[in-house]
């Protein structure tokens, strides 16, 4: 069976054993991916288990056309995600808002900030940042699901990113 035919056959009786088909090539692609982001051996090999895990619930959600690519931003996604809720990687990240890089946290009203500056946004990065960041969608999920232009997507995310940062700098 084609990769093509493995995954409608996923769809339609959610067998483990037809995704694991599907996904045992690319494990190996995906380790690539994970060790690009995390440096460490064990942390991406745990990673490639994660993500599969991760698939079994959102192909029974989303139906993909071009599942190596698809699968390879799912992964870059997710790692960028791991990498968020990774505290040193928060505290380098966020140290502009603090004193001490190493002293910021989040605090409730910081989650507030964000929610007012995200509702500041128009309509379409407001839709586009949520599906991107919220929901980890790719772009092309996202232009399948509002109907927008790929392009327009990427360009409502940017643009969304860039306006949310001011936002947030400002408040």
């Amino acid at each position: 069976m084609t990769e093509k035919e493995l995954l409608q056959a996923y769809y339609r009786q959610g067998d483990l054993a037809i995704l694991a088909q599907v996904y045992t090539p690319y494990m190996s692609l995906i380790y690539g991916v994970c060790y690009k982001y995390f440096k460490h051996e064990q942390r991406s090999q745990d990673a490639v288990m994660q993500i599969f895990e991760n698939l079994i619930k959102k192909l029974r959600l989303h139906e993909v056309d071009n599942f190596k690519s698809w699968l390879y931003t799912f992964s870059k996604n997710y790692c960028l995600m791991e990498l968020r809720k990774d505290k040193r990687y928060q505290e380098e990240a966020l140290g502009d808002y603090a004193e001490e890089p190493t002293s910021f946290t989040w605090e409730e009203q910081d989650f507030v900030r964000l929610e007012d500056c995200i509702s500041n946004l128009n309509k379409e990065q407001q839709i586009c940042i949520r599906y991107f960041y919220l929901e980890q969608r790719c772009y092309q999920d996202i232009a399948l699901i509002t109907g927008y232009d790929l392009t327009k997507v990427k360009s409502y995310i940017q643009n969304g990113k860039r306006n949310l940062k001011i936002c947030m700098e400002k408040k």
